[in-house]
């Protein structure tokens, strides 16, 4: 019978400490990024929303936000304990990518089925996750991704138990972490299918009719927060969930769909994803035709496969999409690559006994992509400018003056924007007056209307976050500004 892990595995050994020991720089490492260079400016109003949260406010019923609330909750819930501040949140992104990295290195170590190779193996997908310039870069700011890595490779590794079990428990906690993963970001929503339709199929002891309801019910628990925001209010769930992005993404952006072209044949320019997604389409491959192994073994791997191509299909079809989406996928492909680099060495010495070499040509070629990543990004826009903007507009806006910026100065300030102003991508919306105030949404025509009858004080304009502010005549408004890295801040009405 094929058993779970070797029954000799001994996480205690030099090896795996070592692994451990590894996991833990890379942590650090990335906190550090995280705390210097790490940025991205559609963290803002992920950081507002969890301040607000914080404060009181609801999603959706209270202000604008069209994603799933968890990681805003979870990022609240940090703020409480720890402050408000952004460095709290990119602590614990790091730590959640770092952890996923370690999950599915730990996947490698204690159940590749080449004995031989299972140290190797687990070191390279241990730094091809924690390399991956998308995880760096991504998985350690506010957004959703480090806590969705962690969440999926979690259910990943659940489901893959729950079958070799008689019992729903390991069912239940599969849904529950698959279900967090999307109530977290919808990005994932593919994974809690994919990972219920191969645990039915591939269940080898108890019930599966009692282990999808088990599976089911997990998801609804991690929904649980959303479904009671429903019942509040389902016109505004609605709207955030679903309606708009279905229906509102691409407005007021013309070249939506060359960007989704380019976005789509990026991996082919990308050293980096064009290595993992060869050797992972490399390793498909040998598992099926010539691995030899035994097939529930198999059947792992292709849950990495089905898992990989449905979130890919999925990040595809959302317009416009963004290279930085497909990192979810990067612990999925990263294990089946190394299934690629063991059937390659096979191929050219049977039995390949030196795992070493090929092991460490894969984890150079991770780490040179990363280091030239980290490196073009010195020197960019991050959260130190940021706080100097912020710092400004307290410094020149009078007292009781109302102020129009980005989302990250508003957080930075711990002020309570206007109703409307939660979410800058809210402003495309042009929607009826009654359904736009029962969403919190301020459209482009209302807003320069505000602008031009001088309900603001000050104005922070930023080149990738307030184009349409640059049509207000912001220089014949205001008498006075100053650049701030990317942005410039106007303020003495003329």
């Amino acid at each position: 019978m094929f058993l779970p892990d070797d029954p000799h595995l001994n996480r205690g050994r030099t090896p795996y400490l070592l692994l451990s020991g590894l996991a833990a720089v890379f942590a650090a490492a990335l906190i550090v990024y995280s705390q210097t260079i790490g940025f991205a400016w559609d963290e803002g109003f992920h950081l507002l929303a969890a301040q607000l949260i914080k404060h009181g406010k609801r999603p959706y019923l209270d202000f604008f936000f069209p994603q799933t609330p968890l990681n805003a909750y979870w990022n609240a819930a940090l703020m409480t304990v720890f402050g408000e501040s952004w460095r709290v949140a990119h602590v614990a992104s790091s730590l959640e990518s770092m952890c996923a990295s370690l999950l599915a290195a730990d996947y490698v170590f204690s159940r590749f089925p080449a004995k031989g190779w299972r140290v190797a193996t687990a070191f390279t997908v241990l730094c091809l996750v924690s390399f991956n310039e998308g995880v760096v870069q991504y998985g350690s700011v506010s957004q959703a991704y480090g806590l969705c890595l962690l969440l999926l490779v979690a259910s990943f590794r659940v489901s893959v138990r729950a079958v070799e079990r008689d019992g729903v428990l390991l069912a239940g906690l599969a849904g529950l972490l698959a279900g967090a993963a999307a109530a977290s970001s919808l990005l994932t929503a593919p994974a809690a299918p994919v990972f219920l339709i191969w645990i039915i199929l591939y269940n080898r002891l108890g019930s599966r009719a009692w282990k999808l309801t088990a599976f089911v019910a997990g998801i609804l628990i991690a929904f649980s927060p959303v479904l009671w925001l429903f019942v509040q209010g389902p016109r505004q769930v609605f709207f955030n969930i679903v309606e708009f992005h279905a229906f509102h993404r691409q407005e007021h952006w013309d070249g939506a769909l060359a960007h989704d072209i380019e976005v789509w044949a990026a991996w082919l320019g990308s050293t980096q994803a064009f290595i993992l997604a060869s050797l992972a389409i490399c390793g498909l491959a040998f598992v099926r035709r010539r691995s030899g192994w035994e097939k529930p073994q198999q059947a792992e791997f292709y849950l990495c496969g089905w898992l990989t191509l449905a979130i890919s299909a999925h990040l595809l079809n959302a317009h416009p999409t963004f290279q930085r989406y497909f990192l979810l996928t990067v612990p999925f492909l990263a294990i089946l690559a190394v299934s690629g680099v063991y059937g390659l060495a096979l191929r050219l010495v049977d039995p390949p006994r030196r795992p070493l070499w090929p092991a460490l040509l894969v984890i150079g070629l991770a780490a040179l992509g990363v280091g030239r990543s980290v490196h073009s990004e010195v020197g960019n826009f991050n959260w130190k400018d940021a706080q100097k903007l912020a710092d400004k507009i307290d410094q020149v806006t009078p007292p009781g003056g109302l102020v129009l910026s980005p989302e990250q100065s508003y957080f930075l300030r711990r002020r309570v924007p206007l109703p409307g102003m939660e979410h800058a991508d809210s402003h495309k919306l042009e929607l009826p007056p009654a359904l736009a105030d029962r969403l919190h949404v301020v459209s482009d025509a209302e807003l320069i209307r505000r602008v031009k009858a001088g309900v603001f004080s000050t104005v922070q304009d930023c080149d990738d976050k307030e184009e349409h502010v640059k049509a207000f005549g912001l220089a014949q408004i205001f008498s006075q500004s100053v650049d701030i890295g990317e942005c410039t801040v106007y303020w003495d009405r003329r």
